[in-house]
Order: structure tokens, then C-alpha cells, then sequence
């Protein structure tokens, strides 16, 4: 077996990265075992595998006594001096105990041990691989499905992709070309897991990454996504080059680039914004496509604000089922209240005239209409100094 084994343990190493000591390690650990497991005893016994010549040797460990109480373990001193007069009490004595049919154990162990190692280093080397391309995209390839997951083969992997993970406008069969979001790796006991994603809000940004190369090199950045997978999202960007247009440059020519990215969501509609430090104007711009005429902040709340937009342009603000003010809100990461001008005009109309104190009666003590009225008032005033506006031109102010 010397040379054949020899020859293994160099293949392995040159095949799947195994490397020899290892291999050879595990080996002599899993003989020990062998060895109790056919003769009873294993509590001092040691195996040596003899690398150059490939032979096994089993060794039984025993300690030199005065008198021996265990002749398994001990050995006297009168022995130990008979095999070399300068031993001692307390040294400890190798005795070759290797059986005549250990030969046959110790292939049958290897054999398992060899196998072992081979499945450990390959899923060690898939779970490496795959750990590089988290928070990355890959190609794959629809296999199969079943009530939990479709399953995309990647190559070396089957990755899996959960019902949470899927597009809702997408239908997915066997032998469809996909892209997927590797969203994270794990290395379990069954092996390296992979799980993947459609509707992650990064798969875009990986995407414009590849469509875009002045995202790839950091001319643009993508400041933040809100998506609806399948349906809609909003895209904020910003330029380091004075003379680079982030968003025309994410459009594209003729919008050749979104379009792409479009295309591969199977037609998400795709709002590009640019971001701006003022938070009122890129809460404005998040809007888009509805025009903005001002952005009052709450003076409590830094947050939260109110939106104010021309009468016609209500329903574009708001949007489908609310969709674009809640795209907006989680791309800006504020609370939006989108009100309409004329709703404002009436409420400033109603603080003018008092209507909110007409239930006020001294006599009955009843002053919480009066608290609440100052209370907003206050908070009116406070909005209006905030926003670096008076009461009579508030109307007239263009927030562009």
C-alpha cells in the first residue's frame, strides 16, 4: 500500500489543493480509532505514518514504574534498563504493537479519511469562491422548483431563490437565463448554501454598475434605491465631475442604458434622480415626476415634512396606491405629508378668520380648542421661519 498511497496523497495535493500534512494528520488520528474500535485499546496508543517510505506503525506509549499495576501502560524498570540502561522512572517507552491484518484497517480508514477530506476541501473551495461574490451578481441558470424555492445553478452551486427573493412580474422555468443578486453564503453542515434574490434594491446598483461605466469607476454614485420589485423605483444619484450630468449619464444615450437595466427587470419602471445636500430639494426632486412648490420641515421633527404641490399635480405626487410618495419617502428617508395649495390656502384662510376658536367658553373652563389653535399656529410660524419665508410671500415662492 506504501506506494499507493504515497502517490494519492501527491495527487490530492496537486488536484484539490489538499495539502499532504493534513491529509496525514487526520489519518493517524482516525487509525487510533480504528485500532480501539478492532483491539479494545487506545488510551496510550500512538500511529506514525512513515512519509518517505509509506508504512504505518502503531505504538504503544507506556510509562516506566517501580511496579507495574497496568502492564498495558507501565512498564517495570528492570524491563526498560534491559532495552537501554539509561532509562528512568517516569520515561516514557515506545513499543511497537502494530497487528499483522492492520494493513487492511489502515486501507479501509484511509480510503475513508481521503474522502472525507476531499468532500471538506471542495465545499471549503466553493464557499470561499462563492463568499467573493457576495453582495455581487452572477448569471445562472433555472433548474427547478419547488413549494420553498427555484433553484439557479451557478456553475459549481446550486443557489436558491425564495418566494421574497422572486420578482412578482416574473415567471420563472426550466433553462431560463437569469441575473441574481448573491444577497448571502453559508457554510453549513450540509455544505456551502447560496441564496440569491431578484428583487434586492442592490441588484440595481449592480446593474447600473454594468451599464454604466461612470458608476463602475466612481464618476457617479448611487446615493440611495427604494424599489418595488416588478413595479417601480426610484434611483438617487450624484456626480464628483462638475461637467458629468448624473442622470443623463445613467439614462443614457436615447436611454439605451436604463433601458437595459429596464429590460432585464422585465419592465420595472425606473425613476433617476439627482440627489442634492438640501434635503428640500432632493425630497422635491424625489417627487419627480409631480412639481413641487415648497417643502416646509417639521421644527420637531427633521424628518418629517409637508409637501406642497399645485392642484393638478395631487394625484401625480401621490401616486398609484401612494407609490410615489412612499418610493420618495424611503429614498430620502423622511416622512412626506404632500398637501395640495389650495388645501394650504385654507388653512391659512381658517387661522386668519379663528374658526378654531369658536368653541372656546371661559366660563366652562374649556381651553383645549384654544391650546390646540396656538399650538399650531406656532408650529405654522416656526415652519415659515424655518423655511426662510413670510406669511405674505409664501404663495409666491418657486422652491426651484
Amino acid at each position: 500500500m506504501s506506494k499507493e498511497m504515497l502517490n494519492a496523497l501527491d495527487a490530492l495535493e496537486a488536484e484539490k489543493g489538499i495539502s499532504k500534512e493534513i491529509v496525514i494528520d487526520a489519518l493517524e488520528a482516525a487509525l487510533v480509532s480504528a485500532y480501539k474500535r478492532h483491539y479494545g485499546q487506545a488510551q496510550n496508543v500512538e500511529v506514525e505514518f512513515d512519509q518517505k517510505k509509506g508504512n504505518i506503525h502503531v505504538y504503544a506509549v507506556k510509562e516506566v514504574t517501580e511496579e507495574v499495576m497496568d502492564s498495558q501502560l507501565e512498564v517495570s524498570l528492570k524491563e526498560a534498563m534491559t532495552i537501554n540502561p539509561a532509562y528512568e522512572i517516569g520515561d516514557k517507552i515506545r513499543f511497537e504493537v502494530t497487528p499483522k491484518d492492520f494493513g487492511r484497517i489502515a486501507a479501509q480508514t484511509a480510503k475513508q479519511v481521503i474522502l472525507q477530506r476531499v468532500r471538506e476541501a471542495e465545499r471549503n473551495i466553493i464557499y470561499n469562491e462563492f463568499s467573493a461574490y457576495e453582495k455581487d451578481i452572477l448569471q445562472g441558470i433555472v433548474e427547478r422548483q419547488d413549494n420553498r424555492y427555484i433553484y439557479v445553478n451557478l456553475g459549481k452551486i446550486e443557489a436558491v431563490l425564495s418566494k421574497q427573493d422572486q420578482m412578482p412580474n416574473e415567471f420563472y422555468q426550466a433553462h431560463d437565463r437569469i441575473k441574481v443578486f448573491v444577497s448571502r453564503v453559508e457554510n453549513t453542515s450540509k455544505g456551502p448554501q447560496v441564496f440569491v434574490s431578484r428583487s434586492h434594491p442592490d441588484l440595481l446598483r449592480r446593474l447600473f454598475e454594468q451599464e454604466v461605466p461612470e458608476v463602475y469607476d466612481g464618476t457617479v454614485e448611487i446615493v440611495s434605491i427604494a424599489r418595488e420589485a416588478g413595479d417601480r423605483a426610484k434611483v438617487a444619484v450624484r456626480s464628483f465631475d462638475a461637467n458629468v450630468d448624473p442622470v443623463g449619464t445613467c439614462v443614457g444615450p436615447k436611454g439605451q442604458r436604463v433601458q437595459a437595466i429596464v429590460n432585464e427587470l422585465k419592465g420595472e419602471n425606473m425613476d433617476i434622480v439627482e440627489w442634492n445636500e438640501d434635503p428640500a430639494i432632493f425630497i422635491a426632486n424625489a417627487l419627480n415626476p409631480a412639481e413641487v412648490s415648497d417643502v416646509i420641515f417639521d421644527v420637531e421633527n427633521p424628518r418629517a415634512c409637508t409637501v406642497v404641490v399645485p392642484d393638478y399635480q395631487l394625484s401625480l405626487a401621490i401616486g398609484k396606491r401612494g407609490q410615489n410618495a412612499r418610493l420618495a419617502a424611503k429614498l430620502t428617508s423622511h416622512k412626506i405629508d404632500i398637501k395640495s395649495e389650495s388645501d394650504m390656502e385654507e388653512f391659512y384662510a381658517k387661522l386668519d378668520e379663528g374658526d378654531y376658536i369658536d368653541e372656546y367658553n371661559p366660563e366652562e373652563g374649556n381651553n383645549e380648542a384654544v391650546d390646540e389653535t396656538l399650538a399650531a399656529e406656532e408650529a405654522v410660524d416656526e415652519a415659515i421661519v424655518a423655511s426662510d419665508m413670510t406669511a405674505d410671500d409664501y404663495e409666491n415662492i418657486d422652491f426651484d
